[in-house]
């Protein structure tokens, strides 16, 4: 009994370490799918323990949250299928099932180097060091805006970026638009609707998406309709 309590004490050590070492967006993620399972393993060694009284509730506790967990998970319609959009400095990518956006840094001191796993300082520090190249700009600002929604108090606001000015829209070659819209050359029609209508409602600016990233996506749809 003491040795059980003592391995549930460190494995909820471990998982505390792990949502105070990860950004805020994977900590919550972290904890929605280790939390059910803890509390459903707890109330087991509880219920073996002759503690059923305290240990059942935990389980049919976890059970409900595991299952709600679930129901809330977005349906695999789109098949772990992702859109990318590329700058001079950097491939940002958005998660057609889960709406999470990522990205990786092309070149510069953090060439390679994924977009999560910054802090907010170091986003910040990458913001002011590509803020000349309008495109980069605007793409670091959809992340930051989306995981760091106070970020613009940190920074001058004439160091903004200038989104409707940004030069990729016109210049976007049918690859590109395939690219943004995460669709293999010679999708149809109807997929290609579908997937610009999964993607535009999480990054529409009148919930809180980017401008930048709306006007990609209608441009590339536009593209490959024509």
């Amino acid at each position: 009994m003491v040795f059980s309590i003592i391995f549930l004490l460190f494995l909820l050590l471990g998982l505390f370490w792990l949502i105070l070492t990860q950004p805020a967006h994977k900590s919550a993620a972290v904890l929605t799918r280790s939390g059910p399972v803890f509390l459903i393993a707890l109330g087991s060694l509880l219920t073996f323990f002759r503690r059923g009284m305290i240990g059942i509730p935990l389980i049919v506790l976890g059970i409900s949250w595991w299952r709600r967990t679930r129901s809330t998970e977005p349906a695999a319609s789109s098949h772990g299928r992702k859109s990318t959009v590329r700058s001079a400095t950097l491939e940002m990518e958005l998660d057609h099932d889960t709406g999470e956006m990522d990205g990786r840094v092309l070149r510069g001191r953090l060439q390679g180097v994924r977009l999560t796993s910054l802090s907010e300082e170091e986003v910040l520090s990458l913001y002011r060091e590509i803020r000349g190249d309008a495109d980069s700009a605007a793409l670091l600002e959809s992340f930051l805006d989306r995981y760091f929604p106070r970020w613009r108090e940190r920074v001058d606001p004439d160091s903004f970026s200038d989104e409707a000015g940004a030069s990729g829209v016109k210049s976007m070659t049918r690859q590109e638009a395939y690219q943004i819209l995460g669709l293999a050359p010679g999708a149809s029609p109807e997929e290609i609707h579908q997937a610009w209508r999964r993607l535009i409602k999480g990054v529409h600016p009148d919930k809180g998406g980017s401008a930048f990233l709306t006007a990609k996506i209608n441009a590339a749809k536009d593209i490959l309709l024509n």
